[in-house]
């Protein structure tokens, strides 16, 4: 089957296709439409959904080609999980911060008014005008009852009863989480990315640590604008956005980082950098190809589920980098998919 990658535009979907012949065809789909995220089926290659900002939750059947109407309307939804563990099972994450369950592939959606009853009045969001919300969820692999759900400037929330209850904030997850994700087949290893570093758990999400932890110098510079910080572990920028982990080596992750959010988010400025941190090594700066720094946002981090080892970045400008190696050597692919803001996924 070739390879699709479909990608938030701001006002539209990207959706790249790989044929055959070697050759990306690109088109744009949905315009006019504030795509916010995307969610691929692992038990069905050919469903996607999409989450907005006018529409609530889209489905597609064909791999992205067309889209139709699948609940949600009137919801702005920020995040969207389709669980590996058990078929037809969605999660979505909405602003005012919620959290959503579909026990059905979308037809219908439930609101969990548990995890209303978790909002605390000094979650906010320092990106946008108006409430926080849910940037992020990730669900086991192995267990469908365990939930991970991140509030951007606010909190990491976990659930092991499908939703029913949610701890408070996980002491050394990140409160302002950019990204969550379970590695794809050990439910034991989540991983995150967020707006002062960068978290992981050992144990479903139960208890989380920070390698090379953010000070609080480093926060206030943050908030100054950014900056470089010194680090003897080699992680020497903490605004971190994107995340992801080998396929076989759970052990083996990677983030996304910039000096800041006033860099991240403006083109051509970004002097971002891919890490790479491999078990207890430290963190551990990717070139081999790569521009350095990157002026564009890697926005998304793609590993290969098929193919240990290979990781596909997605940058704010629509470039696309491969690496076959575990981030040794890159190789910029030739295809541009406009811009990336701020999800891609992979079919």
């Amino acid at each position: 089957m070739s390879k699709v990658f479909v990608s938030t535009n701001g006002s539209r979907l990207v959706r790249a296709e790989c044929g055959a012949n070697g050759n990306w065809s690109v088109e744009f789909l949905l315009d006019g439409t504030n795509v916010r995220c995307l969610a691929a089926d692992p038990h069905n290659p050919n469903v996607v959904y999409a989450g907005t900002h006018d529409h609530g939750v889209l489905r597609s059947d064909d791999r992205g080609k067309t889209w139709q109407l699948s609940g949600m309307k009137g919801h702005i939804v920020k995040a969207l999980a389709v669980s590996p563990a058990k078929p037809g099972l969605i999660f979505a994450g909405t602003k005012p911060p919620g959290v959503f369950v579909s026990s059905d592939d979308g037809q219908s959606w439930m609101e969990l008014e548990s995890f209303r009853r978790m909002r605390r009045w000094f979650w906010f969001t320092p990106a946008e005008a108006g409430a926080p919300y849910v940037l992020a969820i990730a669900l086991s692999p192995t267990d469908p009852d365990v939930i991970v759900a991140g509030v951007e400037a606010g909190a990491v929330l976990r659930s092991v009863d499908g939703g029913k209850s949610w701890t408070g904030h996980l002491t050394g997850a990140i409160r302002d989480c950019h990204s969550l994700t379970f590695h794809a087949a050990d439910g034991n290893w989540v991983y995150e990315a967020g707006g002062y570093g960068a978290a992981f758990s050992r144990d479903g999400g139960a208890t989380w640590q920070q390698p090379d932890r953010a000070t609080l110098v480093d926060f206030i510079q943050l908030m100054r604008g950014g900056g470089v910080r010194p680090s003897r572990k080699g992680l020497d920028r903490i605004y971190s956005f994107a995340v992801g982990a080998d396929p076989a080596r759970p052990d083996v992750w990677y983030i996304s980082a910039s000096p800041g959010p006033f860099k991240a988010h403006v083109e051509g400025k970004a002097e971002a950098f891919i890490f790479r941190k491999s078990g207890d090594a430290p963190w551990e700066k990717l070139n081999g190809g790569l521009p350095q720094p990157l002026p564009n946002m890697p926005y998304a981090l793609l590993p290969d589920r098929d193919a240990p080892g290979h990781l596909y970045a997605g940058l704010s400008n629509g470039d696309v980098w491969h690496t076959a190696d575990y981030g040794n050597y890159w190789r910029q692919l030739p295809v541009n998919l406009g811009s990336i803001w701020t999800a891609m996924i992979m079919l």
